[in-house]
């Protein structure tokens, strides 16, 4: 307390406790004074007008300044002149009001430094009940505030953490209500923290998951243990997409939950990676099984093959029996032999990888086309060895051969076809000019017979005559074709099949000439009365000149999608590519006959398309699309014709 004192009078030079007044007089004063000025609290004494009328030698000693200083403590200076105007609002409520208060401010301590204080005043009032003085408490609480404002900035730090956190955050009162969602969560989500509270985040679930998920999380709740579940959660763009729910119980020093804590982290794509993976594996191991792969294994240095049960059957050899290259060679065809020497040749140079297509003879004289890829690997001992695999291609071989086949008599149905077409299309142009010539040669013959002859009459009636052989001859120069029906072979067939023999038929051709070919071939279509062989002619043209239409693109794939589909009473099929497109000058002229925009064409195919068409009593169109290329669809109704309409 002494170098409290000193210190105070090496400042003001007046600030003993000799200046201090204590309230009241006499003995019981003096020990009033003395007893408040020995405790470490910092206290004072205020009159009715709010001026400074004691002060313990404590808060003299603290604050540094003498007593008459601090009388007019609002010009004193020791109170923060930005917390003042507080102090004074709070000073002048409780002149108003005659009641206690507390505020916190700042004040100015003997070292020029300002300090958080805590003051607390109450009134003293005399027996009438007016207040005679203002008993004020002051407490330093710099160091509370300093810890307030470390926890504050913890807390911020930590809400910053959390919603930066690249998870979804958030928290749970010990009866599952949710009380804290952080900014990924509400953003993920597009709800707020309002419609989120509670069970509301909820409202994102997907309906199928809601219940499961609700039904988990009471659950876990109830028995307090921590948990995780997945479910599909609505994100702000309107797409559910699988997410991974986790919570953990927070527990106080007894075991109770005071808190649930949780993430939730999306697996979306991970869930789709996996289930593409279960399917490649599916798919893997079932095309395994139907295309009768076989494995095996070959030690260049010690001449050891390993087969797999599917190549010992391949081969049709006793499984377990030990496989050399003399027991291999007895069962190829002797025209494939040399295959056996080259894979020798090609593992002594060491070449990674080996590929042969090769015949296999049975026991049966049954013939095998097989076909072997090998890579080659070298184990830690630097000893090389080939793993490879031997696959069954006889019905792809076979499949090929038919293929072919069936290409070369459609394509010897289209020259047909397009012959009789032809032929039609000549004989109906030029009979009418021929039937003009021979009706203008017998009037040319009666004017001339005439008593006397009507030589003006036949001179005009000769030029008839000429006109309409010029007429035929230009009929059969340009050959435009009118084509007539013809009795067609029909019977029940389903549109979406007889397309997809003829993509099987075309699919060499447009994977050779580099050609992607996407279908769309509706697999309920009902049947439809019609001519197997003329429908594949029809779409086969329809293929080809969509190939030939995207020959030159080399900006933007070349592609051609085929779609079948049912439209009411009708069914069609339409084949669309990203071409050259349709010349809007031509109209429906591209239907008619030797009408042709490409170099080398004819002119016959869509007008050979129409013709069979129109005989199934359907309809054929094309049209631009709306992006680059063209679009050429034909339609046929699905109540079967009768037999006049058939032979109409």
């Amino acid at each position: 307390m002494a170098e409290s004192t000193d210190r105070t009078s090496n400042r003001s030079g007046s600030a003993q406790s000799d200046n201090v007044l204590a309230p009241g007089s006499g003995a019981d004063s003096e020990y009033l004074r003395k007893l408040l000025d020995s405790i470490p609290a910092l206290v004072a004494s205020l009159n009715p007008n709010w001026e400074v009328e004691f002060v313990n030698q404590s808060l003299l000693s603290y604050l540094g300044k003498p007593l008459e200083e601090l009388k007019d403590w609002k010009n004193s200076g020791v109170v923060h002149p930005h917390d003042l105007e507080t102090a004074i609002a709070s000073v002048a409520k409780a002149d108003r009001t005659g009641e206690a208060f507390n505020m916190e401010v700042r004040c100015r301590r003997h070292d020029d430094s300002f300090h958080w204080f805590q003051i607390h005043a109450v009134p003293f009032r005399s027996s009438d009940g007016l207040i005679e003085r203002w008993n004020v408490q002051m407490v330093d609480i710099e160091d509370r505030k300093h810890t307030e404002h470390a926890l504050e900035s913890r807390e911020r730090d930590l809400r910053i953490a959390i919603d930066t956190m690249p998870v979804l955050a958030w928290s749970a009162n010990p009866d599952g209500t949710a009380d804290f969602f952080n900014e990924h969560f509400l953003t993920y989500t597009g709800l707020s923290s309002e419609l989120a509270a509670g069970w509301g985040w909820t409202s994102a679930l997907h309906p199928d998951d809601r219940a499961p998920l609700a039904a988990y999380w009471q659950t876990l709740v109830a028995e307090g243990h921590e948990g995780e579940f997945e479910a599909r959660m609505r994100r702000f763009d309107g797409a559910y997409r699988y997410l991974l729910f986790r919570a953990n119980p927070l527990r106080d020093d007894d075991g109770r939950i005071v808190k649930w804590f949780g993430t939730n982290t999306d697996i979306n794509d991970r869930k789709e990676a996996e289930e593409q993976l279960r399917r490649s594996e599916a798919f893997l191991a079932e095309a395994q099984h139907l295309t009768r792969i076989g494995r095996f294994s070959w030690c260049v240095a010690t001449g050891e093959i390993r087969w797999s049960e599917e190549l010992y059957s391949m081969f049709d050899f006793e499984p377990g029996a030990t496989i050399t290259f003399d027991l291999i060679a007895s069962r190829c065809h002797p025209d494939d032999l040399s295959y056996l020497s080259d894979m020798h040749y090609r593992a002594s140079q060491a070449m990674r990888d080996l590929e042969y297509e090769h015949r296999v003879i049975m026991s049966d004289g049954r013939v095998k086309y097989l076909h072997l890829i090998a890579h080659a690997r070298e184990d830690a001992g630097e000893t090389l060895e080939y793993i490879g695999a031997a696959q069954d291609v006889t019905q792809r071989r076979l499949g090929e051969e038919a293929l072919a086949k069936a290409r070369q008599e459609l394509a010897n149905v289209t020259r047909a076809t397009s012959l009789g077409v032809l032929t039609a299309s000549i004989a109906h142009e030029v009979n009418q000019p021929l039937a003009g010539i021979i009706t203008n040669a017998s009037t040319c013959l009666r004017m001339l017979d005439g008593t006397p002859p009507n030589v003006d009459g036949a001179r005009e009636t000769a030029r008839r005559t000429i006109r309409d052989g010029n007429r035929a001859a230009a009929v059969i120069a340009r050959l435009r074709s009118l084509f007539g029906q013809k009795k067609i072979v029909a019977g029940p067939i389903n549109l979406s099949e007889v397309a997809q023999e003829v993509i099987s038929m075309s699919a060499s051709e447009l994977h050779g000439r580099r050609v992607s070919l996407q279908q769309e071939l509706a697999d309920d279509l009902p049947l439809i009365q019609a001519d197997r062989i003329q429908l594949q002619q029809v779409i086969l043209n329809l293929l080809r000149n969509a190939a030939d239409a995207i020959e030159g693109v080399t900006d933007r794939p070349r592609a051609i999608r085929i779609t079948t589909a049912r439209d009411g009473a009708h069914v069609y099929l339409a084949v669309r590519d990203a071409g050259i497109g349709l010349d809007p000058l031509l109209g429906e002229t591209i239907f008619e006959a030797f009408n042709t925009t490409k170099p080398n064409g004819m002119g016959i195919g869509l007008s050979v398309s129409r013709s069979i068409i129109t005989a199934h009593h359907g309809l054929i169109w094309g049209e631009q699309n709306d992006g680059p290329g063209a679009t050429f669809t034909f339609s046929l109704p699905i109540q079967p014709p009768t037999e006049d309409t058939m032979n109409a």
